[in-house]
């Protein structure tokens, strides 16, 4: 048996038993009928079950327990952690597009630029052993280049883009550089201290988005949708801090505490007349603003 097919068969097992505890029998039924859908053998004996079942604790750091009153196996969610999560998720769809007939007619995939995913493991390198990197970063407002000199911290992933956030020796700031705007990679030799004054999910912590404004303080927002949209809102939450604060056939009310930034005001900008943000004051001046001189440019030109 090759080695996608073992990985093949742990991501199998995973989903199985995370959509509903289930006896082994009902997990050798299913792999069965996967083995006819992907045109492998996944069938296993109890034995090399029991031994999958160590791979995966190994490799996805799972943990897949008997019930032994139910005589069910199971997975506890809360060790579920995201990072495993996505891994599944990158797995299945490897799994997926890895297949030996012409996709062309059945998937239809985004037309983008490579998102510089190639330097994400040189980059962890750097940030558990605290390595400087040196890079040639271009900014899309600027037309030449500049050489960076960066301490990684971490790294974040926003709107399909990847981020290294890191403090940047050329003013001693903490700052984001997208991975796709990042050329000439170097892992230098040269150590730093452990950042131990960064925390990045206090840092990103009341931030939509990649800007995490300095010197101020996140604000209360309240934001009205309409039903159907507050449908897609409540299934898929804007930020972790939402709360719902009304739900009726006229409205989806919500509350989010968040720094308001340039991120936010186009998120908001992106639902149209779907939703209106109540409070606070002067965001809705600033959507206010912003919609008027859209306006304002569509009459200068359609007159």
């Amino acid at each position: 048996m090759t080695k996608r097919e073992s990985i093949t068969r742990y991501n199998l097992i995973i989903n199985k038993v995370k959509r509903t505890p289930c006896s082994f029998e009902d997990i050798s039924d299913y792999l069965e009928k996967e083995s006819e859908i992907q045109a492998y053998d996944f069938s296993v004996s109890k034995r090399t079950f029991q031994r999958d079942l160590n791979d995966i604790r190994s490799i996805y750091n799972i943990d897949i327990r008997y019930d032994y009153s139910r005589k069910v196996y199971y997975v506890d969610l809360d060790q579920s952690s995201e990072i495993n999560e996505r891994l599944l998720e990158a797995f299945d769809t490897f799994n997926a597009l890895n297949v030996r007939e012409n996709l062309a007619d059945y998937i239809h995939l985004e037309k983008r630029r490579p998102q510089g995913t190639e330097n994400l493991y040189g980059l962890l390198h750097a940030i558990r052993n605290c390595i400087e990197i040196s890079f040639v970063h271009h900014k899309f407002w600027e037309d030449n280049p500049t050489v960076r000199t960066v301490q990684p911290y971490a790294l974040k992933e926003f709107r399909n883009r990847w981020y290294i956030m890191g403090k940047d020796m050329l003013d001693n700031q903490i700052k984001s550089f997208a991975l796709d705007r990042l050329t000439e990679l170097d892992i230098t030799r040269k150590k730093f201290g452990s950042a131990k004054d960064f925390d990045m999910h206090k840092h990103f912590k009341y931030c939509f988005g990649i800007i995490s404004p300095n010197n101020t303080k996140p604000e209360e927002i309240i934001l009205s949708f309409t039903p159907l949209q507050g449908k897609y809102i409540k299934t898929l939450p804007l930020h972790e801090s939402q709360e719902v604060l009304l739900e009726n056939e006229k409205e989806f009310r919500i509350k989010l505490t968040l720094f308001i930034t340039h991120d936010l005001l186009m998120e908001i900008l992106s639902f149209g007349d779907s939703v209106e943000v109540i409070e606070p004051p002067h965001l809705v001046d600033e959507i206010v603003s912003t919609y008027k001189s859209a306006l304002k440019q569509y009459k200068q030109k359609h007159k």
